[in-house]
């Protein structure tokens, strides 16, 4: 890897609205998402990327695994939390934020329980807009991958919400 051209450092001020969109989408969360868009740039910018690389795709790329590094050791701890909670009684969700509340919690539920596969994919092309093209060169997959990774990712969430 080699440290960025100034092209590619121009490319990656481009893709920082999309990065940042693509961040929420992935943690649902605006804070998380401004961490992960923070720690994506700094990791871009410390350890640099292929010559040929496009900044871009290079950038959804390393947003996206080190989502999945977090989701990782959020999983850890939760399940370290979980065993020295047991038994400590019920840990329910409040339902005063209203019925909104209540189908937006449904929807994103849904789409957590999507494989990281699906759900990454479903976000690229559904929320930020890239084409199928797009999306298998951002994540190196071929196009029908990410056709049919998109069609099971619906297909799911039809049936999680009908």
């Amino acid at each position: 890897m080699t440290k960025l051209t100034a092209r590619q450092k121009a490319d990656l001020m481009e893709e920082l609205t999309g990065l940042k969109r693509f961040s929420v989408s992935l943690t649902g969360d605006s804070h998380d998402a401004d961490d992960l868009l923070q720690l994506t740039i700094e990791r871009v910018l410390e350890k640099g990327m292929p010559a040929d690389a496009h900044a871009g795709k290079w950038s959804y790329r390393v947003c996206r695994n080190l989502w999945l590094d977090e989701l990782r050791a959020r999983d850890v701890r939760t399940r370290h939390a979980k065993a020295e909670m047991a038994g400590n009684g019920d840990l329910g969700i409040s339902t005063a934020d209203g019925l909104s509340r209540l189908e937006f919690e449904r929807a994103s539920s849904a789409l957590s329980g999507l494989p990281e596969e699906q759900r990454s994919v479903l976000l690229l092309v559904a929320v930020e807009g890239h084409s199928y093209a797009e999306v298998a060169g951002i994540l190196d997959i071929p196009i029908g991958t990410v056709m049919s990774r998109v069609a099971r990712a619906r297909r799911s969430l039809a049936d999680k919400l009908a």
